[in-house]
């Protein structure tokens, strides 16, 4: 047939055309000799809620310098199917058995892509001594390339406050149970908030390494060492309040999941 006599397909199906059910002896996902009674019937793993809970960060640090102790936590649970999910993600840092400062995120995430999910909910900051916020949250976690997981998150608060805080880590396998784990996390503001002892612009900056043994994928202790900086007006802040703009935290903690 000449090239241009050919037409695209679509339509009706011509009516020798053969009968794409012809092969299923009548058999259906809802009639069929093996379909139970009163059962549920089969769905796709997609049509299904699970959840799950992952300690990314249940830790131990120590200042190199003051010898002081903190514990740390990094929280995320969730709850729905694979394209749309309740997400919770809680941190925060208890010092002396007081709970110093807290972030917590409600979320709803919706599946962007097959490596990423969009989030959008509110945040919610707490502070021992300091002022209480609230933001609007808009965010984007997931697999970039070359295995880097990503958490990016822009807020909007009142009186026209804005923030960006960012993470990024990496798993470097050296045995199947031996993991490598460097780690990055920064925050940003639009605005000063002297109250909670925060500058505009790049506030602080944390690098870390972490090597962890998993005894199951579920169960992983780890050790490591944790780099913080903070710049600008939330470093003169530290300053004025007799800390250091910067420290190092040997630290040692679990990751966890179930």
């Amino acid at each position: 047939m000449d090239q241009g006599e050919k037409k695209a397909q679509g339509g009706s199906a011509p009516a020798d055309a053969r009968d794409p059910h012809a092969y299923s002896d009548g058999f259906s996902l809802t009639a069929s000799p093996y379909v139970q009674s009163g059962s549920p019937q089969l769905k796709l793993a997609d049509e299904h809620s699970f959840w799950a809970v992952l300690g990314d960060r249940f830790e131990y640090q120590e200042d190199s310098k003051t010898g002081s102790e903190t514990i740390v936590y990094d929280l995320q649970a969730w709850y729905g199917t694979t394209f749309d999910r309740l997400v919770i993600k809680a941190e925060g840092d208890i010092a002396s058995g007081t709970l110093e400062e807290s972030s917590t995120d409600l979320l709803w995430g919706h599946a962007l892509n097959a490596y990423f999910d969009t989030q959008l909910g509110l945040r919610f900051d707490q502070y021992n001594e300091g002022k209480d916020r609230q933001w609007l949250a808009l965010g984007l976690q997931g697999l970039a390339p070359y295995w880097f997981e990503l958490d990016v998150t822009a807020y909007v608060g009142d009186n026209g406050r804005t923030a960006l805080a960012a993470q990024a880590e990496y798993e470097l396998l050296l045995t199947q149970r031996l993991i490598l784990q460097p780690r990055a996390e920064l925050n940003l503001y639009g605005k000063g908030d002297p109250e909670n002892g925060l500058g505009s612009g790049l506030s602080d900056l944390a690098l870390g390494v972490r090597l962890r043994y998993e005894f199951s994928r579920q169960f992983a202790p780890y050790i490591g060492v944790e780099w913080t900086s903070t710049y600008g007006d939330t470093a003169d802040y530290r300053r004025a309040a007799g800390d250091d703009r910067s420290d190092t935290q040997i630290v040692a903690g679990l990751r966890f999941w179930f």
